[in-house]
């Protein structure tokens, strides 16, 4: 992956500057590093960034230069990559199925918060690790609603199971806290709430005093017509319930945030590489590049439409377009259609936003397609 040493002031810029006619990545670090300055401050707790939403060189180092110290590694290259770039941050190994060499492995690099969701999970976890120095998280799960799509199909012990395996990881000496995940792109902050009252009960039913509750990701941002709720909406739902259910003996709080985080610092540009009719469009990318997402969390209606010049398309009446990508597979097209302005033509572009979580790390070069330069702008301007 090709990254600029040039800061463009804004994506207008950078367009009629280079008049790019392949897939291109724009990041703001001003963007990355508000976003991480409002959980660091809003959240009650610790924010340790989920890696595997983007596990850029320059997003992370950026996070750490905005104050995040902690991050959530799911394999051992993450846990490689953090150890060069930041060697004193705490990492937190949370995806709950590892082979014992990757426990081991992590053990040796200073990992010293794991986390479990069976029986199993725990049993290999302490026939690896020294449990004395060590934090076990029980991942449980609930039936909420609210998400793009559900963790707990893979991930998450039932309510009686996990408060079974809260109860044998403090007696095996390690420290036992609880994890879960609402799910990713979340938009009840109520769902935060419902897992933190189960969270009690849980740990009362262990009668364990938790050492700390991890409250997960799934931080929404924009993409529908009805928006998100902010984080601050969440931060405060889950306050609140900690406050309720917990009174003075509640845990520390960690919140592990990946797409909340960086969504918001990308754009992806694509080009227009023909129009057919009225309403089909033919990018540059697609499902197989940097838009690889679009198929599980569904469409967004945030796009933009540039001219040739970089300044927005003017003229025309809305449409509804669908967009397909530029690869020899028919099931290469997003998802919906889209209201855009019947005036976009061939050598026109557009502007994804909020493309800085998965979108990088899932793209493929099938057909030999797809995004591979990175560029920085000062600012979006959109």
């Amino acid at each position: 992956m090709r990254q600029s040493q040039a800061v463009w002031p804004d994506i207008g810029a950078y367009v009629a500057a280079r008049a790019p006619t392949e897939p291109v990545w724009l990041f703001s670090p001003r963007v990355l590093h508000e976003t991480a300055r409002r959980y660091l401050e809003g959240f009650p707790g610790l924010v340790s960034y989920a890696v595997k939403a983007n596990p850029d060189e320059a997003v992370l180092s950026n996070l750490a230069g905005a104050g995040v110290r902690a991050f959530d590694v799911a394999s051992p290259e993450e846990i490689r990559l953090l150890r060069r770039l930041l060697p004193e941050a705490a990492l937190h190994y949370n995806n709950p199925v590892r082979s014992r060499e990757e426990l081991a492995f992590a053990a040796r690099r200073g990992v010293r918060s794991f986390a479990v969701d069976c029986s199993e999970e725990l049993d290999r976890l302490a026939a690896t690790v020294e449990p004395g120095a060590c934090e076990a998280s029980v991942r449980f799960k609930l039936p909420v609603s609210g998400a793009a799509y559900d963790f707990g199909g893979k991930f998450g012990a039932p309510p009686e199971v996990a408060a079974e395996l809260l109860r044998r990881a403090g007696a095996a000496g390690f420290r036992p806290s609880l994890i879960f995940h609402p799910g990713t792109q979340c938009t009840e902050p109520q769902a935060w709430a419902a897992h933190v009252a189960q969270a009690a009960r849980i740990a009362a039913r262990a009668g364990v005093a938790l050492h700390r509750l991890n409250v997960g990701g799934g931080f929404p941002v924009p993409r529908g017509e009805a928006g998100a709720p902010a984080p601050g909406d969440v931060f405060s739902a889950v306050a609140e319930a900690v406050a309720r259910h917990f009174g003075p003996d509640a845990p520390a709080l960690v919140c592990e945030p990946g797409r909340g985080l960086v969504a918001e610092s990308f754009v992806l540009l694509v080009r227009v590489r023909a129009r057919r009719g009225a309403q089909e469009l033919f990018l540059n990318d697609g499902i197989y590049g940097g838009l690889a997402e679009w198929r599980d969390i569904g469409p967004s209606n945030r796009l933009v439409v540039l001219g040739r010049s970089g300044r927005p398309l003017q003229g025309g009446r809305l449409r509804r377009h669908i967009l397909h990508g530029p690869t020899c597979d028919s099931i290469d097209r997003l998802p919906g259609s889209y209201l855009l302005p019947d005036s976009v033509q061939e050598g026109d572009y557009l502007v994804f936003p909020g493309q800085g979580a998965y979108s990088r790390v899932l793209a493929t070069r099938f057909n030999g397609y797809g995004p591979r330069r990175v560029e920085t702008v000062a600012r979006f301007g959109l």
